[in-house]
């Protein structure tokens, strides 16, 4: 099959939607409302009323900054209303509700990645790029797992771009790569990269609950149960690590490694 150009696959995405709609009109026999649009279709309307007093980008952050005090549970209607000085029923002239306040969260919070050079050749140094902004992002806005679990399939314009960077780096490489394996391979690296982060932010939540201050304060805590443990020699190579280790609490060095690891199986896998 001849590759499809860019204003074919557009093409085919608008027939898709055409034929959704008429598939839902059918169903239920009504348009699609205000109601069940995403955010952005439903910010793309024409507003109506006074000049607004805010913009959603003062109630995304407000509610960021809400979600790094105190946690995702703090942003509430009330709560944000307070912060942003309105009244509760006058942010619904803004949002629908709390999943509009969300995925405004969720679009601010990706919206601090630095996305690689488009059209920079050099996949491996892309993806570095993308994973370390990543994770930072994670660390820096501990509730986003929390977030992404209750928001699956949410569509942000700025996690698409993500996305897009991730698949372009590979697509650059020139190897006329099999899209699927793009796709899957750009996820295994932002899988490693959340799950990295969120073991992270387990463990500074762990450290919150028990009181640690520090390392030491976890190992003089959780030390000795484990070293009994080892003692006893059912776990040897666990105890070699214990013993002659010396990356144990060098986040970063674990961090880099482990993705030089899924770089390197996406470049055997890929053959690139």
């Amino acid at each position: 099959m001849a590759e499809r150009s860019a204003d074919d696959r557009s093409r085919q995405i608008r027939e898709w939607l055409t034929n959704w709609a008429a598939a839902q009109h059918e169903q239920d026999g009504q348009s699609r409302t205000p109601d069940n649009q995403s955010i952005w279709e439903y910010l793309s309307r024409p507003p109506r009323g006074p000049r607004p007093a805010l913009t959603h980008n003062q109630i995304a952050t407000a509610a960021v900054q809400l979600a790094d005090e105190a946690g995702l549970d703090a942003v509430t209607m009330r709560a944000l209303a307070k912060r942003l000085d309105v009244a509760t029923m006058g942010l619904y002239r803004y949002v629908r509700g709390k999943d509009d306040i969300y995925a405004l969260m969720l679009n601010t919070a990706v919206g601090e990645i630095s996305l690689p050079d488009k059209h920079d050749d050099d996949w491996r140094a892309a993806f570095r790029r993308l994973a370390g902004e990543m994770r930072g992002m994670y660390l820096r806005h501990t509730w986003l797992p929390q977030l992404e679990a209750g928001t699956f399939g949410m569509i942000a314009p700025n996690s698409l771009a993500v996305i897009e960077a991730g698949l372009a780096a590979l697509d650059n490489v020139g190897r006329d790569l099999d899209v699927d394996e793009m796709m899957a391979a750009a996820g295994a690296i932002a899988a490693y990269v959340r799950g990295s982060a969120t073991s992270a932010i387990a463990r500074q939540e762990a450290y919150r609950r028990f009181g640690w201050s520090s390392d030491d304060d976890m190992r003089a805590a959780s030390g000795p149960p484990l070293l009994r443990v080892l003692a006893r020699g059912d776990y040897p190579t666990l105890a070699r690590y214990i013993v002659d280790g010396s990356n144990e609490d060098d986040d970063e060095w674990q961090f880099s490694f482990g993705l030089e690891c899924v770089l390197g199986g996406v470049a055997a896998r890929l053959g690139i």
